[in-house]
């Protein structure tokens, strides 16, 4: 009983809390099994890390809030066109990490961008990086309260933090001349200090219309955005509108209204 006790303290001093929950399972196991004291030791340092990984990829999850879980396995190649299965297993080896580089997806909505983006930054979750998703609503919003309350330095250490920061659906709005100076900040501070994933419905020729139609600041934001990147252009119908179609949820008439928005939205 008191090497017990001994034991579970010299577990809490080093905080190994798996050990002191699994250490007498494990001595009753290599008894049994007749274990060499070297076997034992690695069976519980090999429990303690393993559980100590899975519980640091659970937080990483947590902390980078997407709004679900998507995986490159998951994805479609021959749904879409665009999309190179090469350069996404490239991108999937997290090199752009290391490297600080971006990564661009353009198309129409549905199309998979979102899709993409969150399954190679889960991938780097998995792989114990730092990742945060924002839809760039959410994102400026948080900017502008920030400056408001006088918080925004403590805002730009969220944002520079991830090694990669998710940036998604810009062009759905046009931005204020504020919000513009804001994006651009962001763009600026993590410009070769971490890897950003944005994803747009629109081609970069249009993107100036996306920043108030201020040509110095679009240039700006393009020439940090493009600097060390990789950009891919997806094409293609909706995943979402063929889930419909298969499902048998969707006129005809709805359909045919869709397809045409979509296509007024590649014309814009």
């Amino acid at each position: 009983m008191e090497l017990n006790e001994t034991i579970i303290n010299y577990c809490n001093e080093l905080k190994l809390p798996t050990t002191k929950e699994q250490y007498h399972t494990l001595a009753n196991t290599a008894a049994k099994e007749s274990w060499t004291y070297t076997q034992f030791l690695n069976e519980v340092l090999q429990t303690e890390v393993t559980t100590r990984l899975d519980n640091s990829k659970k937080m990483l999850t947590k902390f980078a809030s997407f709004p679900a879980i998507k995986t490159l396995e998951e994805f479609d190649y021959n749904f879409t066109v665009g999309v190179n299965s090469k350069q996404i297993n490239e991108l999937a080896s997290l090199q752009f990490i290391k490297r600080n580089e971006n990564i661009i997806l353009l198309g129409q909505s549905g199309v998979g961008k979102t899709h993409l983006a969150i399954a190679l930054a889960y991938k780097a979750v998995q792989n114990r990086y730092k990742v945060k998703f924002t839809t760039v609503t959410d994102l400026l919003a948080n900017a502008v309260s920030s400056k408001r309350d006088k918080k925004y330095d403590n805002f730009f250490k969220s944002v520079i933090h991830p090694s990669v920061l998710i940036i998604d659906e810009i062009g759905y709005f046009n931005m204020s001349k504020e919000e513009s100076n804001h994006f651009l900040q962001i763009i600026s501070k993590r410009y070769e200090r971490g890897s950003t994933i944005l994803t747009s419905n629109l081609v970069f020729s249009k993107w100036k219309q996306v920043f108030g139609g201020d040509k110095i600041v679009t240039a700006a934001i393009l020439d940090r955005v493009l600097h060390h990147s990789h950009v891919i252009n997806i094409q293609g119908d909706s995943y979402r509108l063929k889930e419909k179609k298969e499902a048998g949820l969707f006129s005809q008439e709805n359909i045919k209204n869709t397809e045409e928005l979509n296509s007024n939205l590649k014309k814009d």
